[in-house]
């Protein structure tokens, strides 16, 4: 699992330096099966070669990109501007992918994708490791991997897109909610799906940082799976709720889990009694945070995600980049970027919302 980040993000550069901005699956556009039948170098001779960071991008490269779901708002934003993305350098993009954001449910359209003969694989992976098969033989194909929003395995794609440093957006989730419940309470957290590796890691992160002394009188009593589903999410809320009458807090570092919690809170007697924070969209959680139900969230650029993916991927397809770390390449109106550790290119920090900014964001 994106989630391709406004109105106002194009006028303030700032922000986008800031965030990265930081902010954040349906519509796509389509492209025809190429018929292109020359043989794709096996994995070992893409990892051995050189990178030509001079080299132009190529035009009519195709891309796609596969969302955990394509019913996910939040990947909608991510993919879309991935796609408008590629008409900047001439490639052609869709999206494809399932209806859920089960383990398995990616592996056909990757099979499909292959067949295709697509250039590059752009992928938030709903389960890290149980694509890797296909995303390896695809790579075997010579077709370009690129991960965003949640990450495969290492050994199965060629760089990573994350929406901000994983560490930086589980310790600052932990660190906005205690600020709000004066570091005292139980607390839970509604994730995604239980193998999203995103979601995953973050927790770990939120885990280590509630064992500081300064937490002391916080407990996590619970980590729930809504499982990216609207209505599962919004019943998972009402079963915290009652199951621990004392809860004091919620961390939903998902958009649909935040944005459904909300919902069911805003309209019960828990308003005004429980925190809610978490990862969602300013479209999305603005009448939540105008009628007191949250009092702030957080966030990346979902356009900017995606549209760093779109240009990564097209830098890999076109020789400038092998993913290597160390390796530099030139993302469109976000600039020059430099690939991480594992292949990891970070998108920005997280940013916070509230009622003083909100109105500020359009997305």
């Amino acid at each position: 699992m994106v989630i391709s980040i406004a109105r106002r993000f194009a006028s303030t550069v700032a922000v986008t330096s800031l965030l990265a901005l930081g902010l954040a699956a349906c519509g796509g556009g389509t492209t025809k099966d190429s018929a292109s039948s020359s043989a794709a170098p096996a994995p070992a001779e893409s990892a051995a070669a050189s990178a030509n960071p001079n080299a132009p991008l190529k035009e009519g490269l195709k891309l796609a990109f596969l969302p955990k779901q394509i019913n996910n708002p939040y990947e909608t934003i991510v993919d879309n501007a991935g796609i408008e993305a590629a008409k900047e350098f001439k490639g052609e993009a869709k999206e494809v992918g399932p209806s859920d954001a089960s383990a398995s449910s990616q592996i056909s359209y990757i099979n499909t994708l292959i067949q295709q003969n697509q250039d590059a694989i752009l992928i938030a992976a709903n389960d890290a490791n149980a694509v890797c098969g296909p995303l390896k033989q695809a790579m075997a194909k010579g077709i370009k991997i690129v991960s965003y929003d949640s990450d495969a395995a290492k050994d199965c794609r060629d760089i990573f897109i994350n929406q901000a440093s994983s560490e930086e957006v589980g310790r600052s989730q932990v660190k906005l909610l205690a600020e709000m419940i004066d570091y005292k309470g139980e607390i839970a957290i509604l994730s995604a799906t239980a193998n999203a590796t995103n979601q995953n890691t973050w927790i770990e992160f939120m885990k280590d940082e509630l064992a500081k002394p300064e937490y002391k009188d916080m407990k996590l009593v619970k980590v729930a799976y809504g499982d990216d589903d609207d209505q599962k999410s919004f019943q998972e809320t009402q079963g915290l709720l009652q199951a621990y009458p004392n809860l004091k807090g919620i961390i939903s570092p998902t958009t649909v889990g935040i944005s459904a919690a909300a919902r069911y809170i805003s309209g019960s007697k828990y308003k005004g009694e429980i925190t809610l924070t978490g990862l969602g969209t300013p479209n999305q959680m603005r009448q939540f945070i105008k009628d007191g139900t949250v009092q702030k969230f957080a966030l990346w650029n979902p356009k900017d995600l995606g549209y760093l993916a779109a240009y990564a991927a097209a830098a890999l397809a076109s020789g400038q980049i092998t993913g290597a770390e160390g390796e530099t390449f030139k993302a469109g109106k976000l600039g020059e970027r430099t690939i991480g550790k594992d292949g990891e290119v970070i998108l920005g920090p997280p940013f916070t919302f509230d009622s003083g900014n909100i109105d500020q964001f359009d997305f």
